[in-house]
C-alpha cells in the first residue's frame, strides 16, 4: 500500500506532527485534536510505503492510523530522551555537585 501523505507540525508543541492523506488533507482530523494541536503548519509531503523507515514512528502503525481514522499523531519524545542525547560535558557543567 502506497500513500502520499502531508505532514503538519504543531506550532504549540515542538516535535508534534500530524500525518494525513494528502488528498484528504485535514478533513478527517477531529476538531478537538486540531484545537489542541494549534494552527497546523504544512512541513512537507512524503510517499509512505510499508518498506519505508521512519525515524521515530512505526510505518505500519502510521499507515494503519491514516487508513482507519484519517490521521496519525506523532507525539514529541519524552523529555528524558533529550537528556540522554546531551553531551556528557553539558551534563557535568549543570551538575551542582
Amino acid at each position: 500500500m502506497k500513500r502520499i501523505c502531508s505532514i503538519y507540525k504543531s506550532l504549540r508543541k515542538n516535535e508534534m506532527y500530524l500525518y494525513v492523506d494528502r488528498a484528504e488533507a485535514l478533513t478527517r482530523v477531529p476538531e478537538g485534536l486540531l484545537a489542541a494541536f494549534g494552527p497546523p503548519q504544512h512541513a512537507f509531503d512524503l510517499v509512505l510505503t510499508p518498506e519505508r523507515k521512519l525515524a521515530r514512528e512505526d510505518i505500519s502503525k502510521v499507515l494503519e492510523n491514516i487508513e482507519t481514522q484519517g490521521f496519525h499523531l506523532q507525539m514529541p519524545p519524552p523529555e528524558d530522551d533529550y537528556i540522554e542525547h546531551l553531551p556528557e560535558e553539558l551534563l557535568r557543567r549543570n551538575d551542582p555537585a
